[in-house]
């Protein structure tokens, strides 16, 4: 499912890489905003120069700032493209940005009786409502706000469907409370919570949650002519037309020299991870879990640090990519490609050069024109094995690391469990399978649910 927001954002990135391509970018980004909205022309907002503010914003965090960084409101975008062609290293350790003017204040989420109430004679969500919120008033229901708990159990129950639960998205879609409203009522990120699932980013209807871009200076020192490696996430096959070796094709075409596969590091983790489960479970540990997804490794260490003594320690895919990359090339910069925004952040701590979403990719080649349908086949030196190349799909670390522990002592068998997906209920499950009340022994989590595929920098989501 597509929206306007994703639009707009691909929209500005196509342009954005033209311009700098033609050398006209630093006397064109100021021009952007009014170029897409022009001054008679059609408004997404309350009027043109609000949706010019918002568009100036995006384009400061596609040239890898914040909003949160803006002290003077008069600088041009001329200038922060100065400084991002000039700088030597990239911030990724804060990769989202609440942007104030793009954000709409939502009302606080609350229980809400619609005109469809019929003012029935069961009154099935009075008699149901474990707080006695509901009272009838006029032969209408309505809601004590001081009593309700939004617990829902009305909305299920009235025949009617009259009754409604309004939510503020970025607040419903995080597992961690890490984003609240400030004084303003503006959306706010509380960086010390913050695990970088992305889910705000992906549900907000305002796109007011932004990513910090590293494009720029992707773009930058291939102008400069540096030695550029690409790892590619196994989640690319199912992101772009024609087949995979078409895309790393394509992706060479861009300007890199080389491209690497990043499920032959998936190999490498699923190897190391069963060495490990077989090791842990000598050791009488009660379970293990995986450790490739850096959300949930972000949301242990900041929410559950000691649930850390059952999380793996193998480096995840990319990190052993980059590893390979490194012993072929080792003095190119490499530059992680995929769907996932907490990767800017485990890349940066693990001393890899860049990260590229699918997005940012796919604005590249249709900003340069490369059809990747049109491409020849990259030759692989040797295609990764049909279980790493699963490593995006939920429960495909799981089946890869069964395939590694066949050969294991029977004692060590795989009793695994995943987590689709984390949510609200996530941490106290977590607890729940510390506590040792459950028979498995390994755990697998993905932050997004379906896995990779479904990441919030994806082109298209995946079932």
């Amino acid at each position: 499912m597509i929206n306007g927001a994703q639009y707009i954002r691909r929209e500005l990135l196509i342009r954005l890489v033209r311009a700098f391509d033609e050398g006209i970018l630093e006397e064109e980004l100021d021009r952007i905003p009014i170029r897409m909205r022009p001054k008679d022309g059609p408004s997404s907002r309350c009027c043109v120069y609000h949706d010019r503010a918002v568009l100036r914003y995006r384009l400061i965090n596609l040239l890898g700032f914040s909003c949160e960084e803006e002290t003077d409101e008069t600088r041009s975008l001329a200038s922060y493209f100065r400084e991002a062609a000039a700088r030597t290293e990239v911030n990724g350790e804060n990769p989202l940005s609440a942007c104030s003017a793009g954000c709409s204040a939502c009302p606080d989420a609350k229980i809400m009786v619609t005109g469809n109430c019929r003012g029935c004679f069961a009154r099935p969500c009075m008699y149901n409502c474990p707080k006695q919120a509901i009272r009838i008033e006029n032969q209408t229901a309505a809601v004590d706000d001081s009593k309700c708990v939004k617990c829902g159990k009305c909305l299920a129950v009235c025949p009617f469907h009259a009754i409604v639960k309004t939510t503020v998205p970025c607040e419903e879609a995080c597992p961690v409370g890490a984003i609240r409203k400030d004084e303003s009522g503006k959306a706010a990120i509380d960086f010390e919570k913050c695990i970088f699932c992305g889910k705000c980013f992906s549900a907000c209807p305002f796109s007011a949650i932004m990513e910090r871009s590293q494009i720029i200076d992707v773009l930058t020192a291939m102008k400069q002519k540096e030695k550029m490696i690409a790892l590619v996430a196994p989640s690319a096959a199912a992101q772009f037309p024609g087949s995979i070796e078409q895309l790393f094709t394509a992706i060479s075409k861009v300007g890199f020299d080389d491209v690497c596969e990043a499920a032959l590091g998936a190999e490498k983790t699923a190897e190391n991870e069963a060495r490990e489960f077989q090791k842990k479970m000598s050791e009488k540990q009660i379970f293990m879990t995986t450790s490739c997804c850096p959300a949930y490794t972000e949301l242990v260490r900041k929410h559950c640090p000691d649930f850390l003594q059952y999380v793996s320690t193998t480096p995840s895919p990319m990190i052993f990519t980059d590893r390979i990359a490194r012993e072929k090339h080792p003095n190119a910069r490499t530059v992680f490609i995929g769907p996932c925004i907490a990767k800017r952040v485990e890349a940066h701590r693990n001393g890899i050069d860049f990260v590229l979403s699918f997005e940012e990719l796919g604005a590249i080649l249709a900003g340069r024109r490369i059809d990747v349908i049109a491409c020849d086949p990259w030759p692989l030196p040797r295609p990764a094995s049909v279980h790493a190349r699963n490593f995006a799909k939920s429960c495909g670390v799981t089946q890869a690391i069964l395939a590694e522990t066949d050969g294991f002592d029977a004692s060590f068998k795989l009793d695994g469990k995943f987590i689709n997906g984390i949510g609200k209920k996530t941490l106290p499950l977590l607890k729940f399978y510390a506590s040792g009340k459950d028979s498995l022994n390994f755990l697998e989590v993905m932050s997004c649910e379906g896995g990779c595929v479904n990441g919030p920098t994806s082109l298209t989501k995946n079932g």
